[in-house]
């Protein structure tokens, strides 16, 4: 299927890749590298929220707000350089920017379901409809179950509305607007191009690896064809890593 389809407006993710939305409001929160020294003691301050405490002083974002963590497990995932760490970055987004625009971030992730991955499939040839419906089908079975709903699916790459009703429900399911939950749901969402994709995997229906062979049917398609290119081959890598922080990210917010 061409590659051609329209899609909404994606904030720039790590590969750098240009794109439109509210590129502010959900752009990586990266601070300069740490000044090198050597701490003593490194520990989770335990309260209302969970804090990295270096020699008993607690971490900042870039903006010098406070890194207060939702929970224990994320604390303990947390790494202090931003800039290498994805974890890190992502909560220094959430603190940073998307709590100060969630209402943006998530019609953004709505925004997407608009013109799902999993709703746009090929007319031929037959080897790759049997793909996209074995990976897809059951994500849209699994919507209208899930969150009641009812997406259209349509052969070709011509937009199509979707019912309003559907989007909604996916909107709902964005309830309630916490920063931390809407950072981890972007990142999955751009990074598969589906926000169906990012919900199922993020509620446990999909497994990472499932959802990633789910945002890469087309591709991995094509691979099967035509052989992998090494530059290409390298980004989707350095994605899937960026996934999988993502994906535990998530996790760590649910006590995965």
């Amino acid at each position: 299927m061409s590659s051609d389809r329209e899609t909404p407006s994606k904030p720039t993710g790590s590969d750098g890749a240009a794109s439109g939305g509210r590129k502010g409001a959900i752009s990586d929160s990266l601070a300069k590298p740490l000044a090198k020294r050597f701490y003593k003691d490194v520990s989770v301050g335990e309260g209302a929220f969970y804090q990295i405490l270096l020699d008993g002083r607690a971490v900042k974002t870039p903006a010098k707000r406070a890194l207060l963590l939702p929970t224990r497990a994320l604390a303990e995932a947390h790494e202090i350089n931003p800039a290498l760490m994805p974890k890190t970055r992502f909560a220094n987004t959430a603190i940073d920017a998307v709590s100060d625009a969630l209402d943006e971030v998530a019609s953004d992730i709505t925004a997407y379901a608009g013109s799902d991955l999993v709703c746009y499939r090929a007319e031929s040839p037959r080897d790759l409809t049997l793909l996209q419906a074995k990976h897809w089908d059951p994500l849209i079975a699994w919507a209208r179950e899930a969150m009641g709903a009812h997406f259209t699916v349509v052969e070709g790459v011509m937009p199509v509305a979707q019912p309003r009703q559907a989007l909604n429900a996916v909107a709902a399911a964005l309830d309630p607007h916490e920063a931390f939950r809407l950072t981890g749901l972007h990142v999955l969402t751009t990074l598969t191009g589906s926000a169906l994709i990012a919900l199922a995997h993020a509620r446990g229906y999909l497994s990472a690896d499932k959802a990633w062979a789910a945002a890469h049917v087309d591709e991995d398609y094509q691979i099967s064809l035509w052989g992998a290119d090494e530059e290409a081959a390298l980004r989707r890598k350095n994605r899937r890593a960026e996934f999988d922080a993502a994906s535990a990210f998530v996790s760590a917010l649910l006590g995965r």
